[in-house]
């Protein structure tokens, strides 16, 4: 009985059998699936790391693109099986592993169903065994590359051309850089090919292909074009005003900006700043940030600001020391002199993710708070505490013990003992790198808002800022994301869900402009040594010209469709996002009865879409918007 247990055990752990296909174990990444049958998906997951401290959701798509199941998994849950039906129907099934995951998960399918994955590039996409191998085709002509990145596990990728059995190797390296990785081109044909590809270790993968359908599969047979119908959008206005949009801003250097960047810093359109300030760093240079603080202000309308305390080069952890207070009296004796605010102001960068525990930074929370509001200068200045920047805010951070770190815990305790003392949440979000899964912004701004309560208004009783968020957090950065239309999409997703609600009254971009170390700007330097907008400063530019200060009621009934009604004085929008390959066609209902005036502009993969008048009858407007590509419709009333 034994043996026969440990043989079912082997077997389980390969990748497929044959009559059952069994993907896993998958990390990151979206399984498309056909079938002429009915069939049965199931789902298992095991804890990878971290999984007790972080909530999951899986998503199954149909083929048009609407929402069958969103499998929703608590932290709570770190192992568990569910199964789901599939049917036959146009387009293919979707079943979305969004990273980062901290679960390991594997899908079991009859092996009639026809398979296709998608890898996200770069991070690692799954955790294999010994062995593996998959298939995939190029397409004839196409100048295709095989890639891949060595996570400490898969080491080798040797794809075998079938048609002759011409192979090459790419032996996966350790790199400094996180971005950096391996690739090798493909050799074209004047025909279609079909490849295998051998995975070489096991442990942690990453593997995938540019320059063709990023598609693999287990059997010869399933390989494919991913079947995308056009889907379709019902979006309803309604009359009601839901609450204000947030201020959106960017995190800004500790310096003056070059005269160059200066257009394309008004371009983007924002009002509201992030810095840092470091405590080591004040005391010897009086007054240092009076200037560069007042040209964001006065030059760029920035007259929002967010600032965390820290030592040079970010250092996290701070004592309420002589040093750290007399950095705290300078920083207070140059805001005594900026005016207008408000200014916001934290004690510690995501101190959930740095400090040794809840009471050590609580004691010098304390102590900082007693020095600051001791200060008659705060109140001059309009001082504002935030609470306490953590790094993420439902789920813990990168490291180890995060379930007792949470981002949500540790306010809640700081707001038990110094609520009347504090004025603002902040937190940062991370790892958030799938389109779909960016909805989890608007649930984490309402759960801030359930923390502090509503008052009679409606409004949060204290400030939400998301001060700082990203793709990616630290280095751990993808140039596939950072500096592709992705971001353009991935920005305006989560700008629309993180006011979808009214209630957060700031949202921040990190950073303004690429670093050395971390390339995750709004802005890069070109190699003549000039700053140039990424897509996503693009993205914001658009997002810009028609940011509108209230948010107005709407209806959505799509998954993959972001949208968000504006309005302001005279003026209405509606801004949206496909954030899906598929084209959608949208009918939105509550326009003005004469229909005038409507404008559509976009942003697509390759660049801006030119303004146009849409068709609109009896304040019924419909549009076709294509495949990942951000929308503004406006008009006047």
């Amino acid at each position: 009985m034994r043996g026969l247990l440990m043989l079912m055990l082997v077997i389980w752990s390969c990748w497929g059998l044959a009559d059952t296909l069994v993907w896993g174990k998958l990390r990151d990444g979206d399984l498309y699936l056909n079938t002429e049958r009915e069939a049965t998906l199931s789902l298992r997951w095991q804890p990878a790391w971290q999984a007790d401290a972080n909530h999951e959701q899986l998503y199954l798509l149909d083929g048009h693109g609407r929402l069958m199941h969103q499998i929703d998994v608590d932290a709570s849950q770190t192992r568990g099986v569910r199964q789901f039906a599939l049917g036959p129907g146009d387009g293919d099934h979707r079943l979305s592993v969004p990273g980062y995951s901290f679960r390991a998960w594997e899908v079991e399918l009859p092996g009639y169903v026809q398979a296709l994955y998608e890898p996200v590039k770069l991070h690692f996409n799954s955790e294999v065994g010994p062995g593996v191998q998959l298939y995939f085709r190029v397409a004839a002509r196409q100048q295709a590359s095989l890639a891949g990145k060595y996570h400490g596990g898969v080491n080798l990728l040797v794809a075998t051309r079938l048609s002759d059995g011409r192979q090459v190797r790419l032996p996966l390296r350790e790199h400094e850089q996180y971005w950096a990785f391996d690739n090798l081109p493909l050799p074209d044909s004047e025909r279609d090919e079909i490849w295998r590809l051998d995975l070489g270790g096991q442990g942690k993968a990453a593997f995938w292909l540019d320059g063709t359908d990023n598609l693999f599969a287990m059997k010869v047979q399933h390989l494919r074009q991913v079947q995308l119908p056009p889907g379709q959008v019902e979006l309803t206005l309604g009359a009601a005003r839901v609450g204000r949009t947030p201020e959106l801003g960017v995190a800004l250097p500790y310096t003056d900006p070059p005269e160059a960047v200066h257009p394309l810093l008004r371009e983007l359109g924002l009002r509201a700043a992030t810095y840092y300030s470091f405590v080591d760093v004040l005391p010897e240079q009086p007054g240092r940030e009076i200037g560069y603080r007042r040209l964001y202000a006065e030059e760029f309308g920035l007259r929002t600001s967010v600032t965390l305390l820290a030592g040079t080069g970010r250092r996290a952890v701070l004592a309420a020391d002589p040093q750290t207070l007399a950095g705290l009296a300078a920083w207070l004796a140059d805001s005594a002199l900026l005016g207008q605010g408000p200014h916001y102001l934290g004690f510690a960068d995501e101190p959930n993710l740095n400090y040794p525990d809840y009471p050590s930074f609580a004691r010098y929370f304390g102590r900082m708070l007693e020095a600051l509001q001791g200060d008659p200068r705060a109140a001059q200045a309009g001082i504002r505490v935030v609470a306490p920047a953590s790094s993420r805010w439902l789920d813990g951070p990168f490291r180890p013990g995060a379930a007792r770190r949470r981002g949500v815990d540790w306010t809640q305790q700081l707001l038990a003992q110094y609520s009347d003392r504090i004025d603002a949440l902040a937190w940062h979000e991370w790892m958030v790198r799938d389109l779909l899964a960016t909805r989890r912004y608007r649930q984490s701004v309402a759960a801030a808002a359930r923390l502090v309560g509503l008052d009679e208004h409606g409004r949060p009783r204290k400030a939400l800022l998301l001060d700082q968020t990203n793709i990616s957090s630290g280095a751990a950065l993808s140039p596939y994301e950072q500096d592709s239309h992705f971001a353009a999409l991935w920005w305006a997703s989560v700008v629309i869900n993180s006011s979808q609600d009214g209630l957060l009254e700031l949202l921040s971009w990190f950073l303004a402009a690429d670093e050395p170390d971390y390339p995750k700007g709004m802005l890069r330097m070109d190699e003549s040594g000039s700053f140039q907008p990424k897509p996503v400063a693009q993205a914001q530019a658009l997002i810009a010209r028609h940011w509108l200060p209230q948010v107005q009621e709407l209806a959505n009934d799509a998954f993959e469709v972001d949208a968000l009604a504006l309005a302001g004085g005279q003026r209405r929008a509606v801004l949206g996002v496909n954030k899906v390959g598929r084209e959608q066609q949208v009918r939105l209902i509550g326009l003005p009865d004469d229909c005038r005036g409507l404008r559509l502009e976009g942003l697509g993969p390759e660049g801006p879409l030119a303004s146009h008048a849409i068709d609109c009858t009896e304040g019924q407007g419909r549009f076709r918007v294509p495949g990942n590509t951000l929308f503004i419709l406006y008009w006047e009333v």
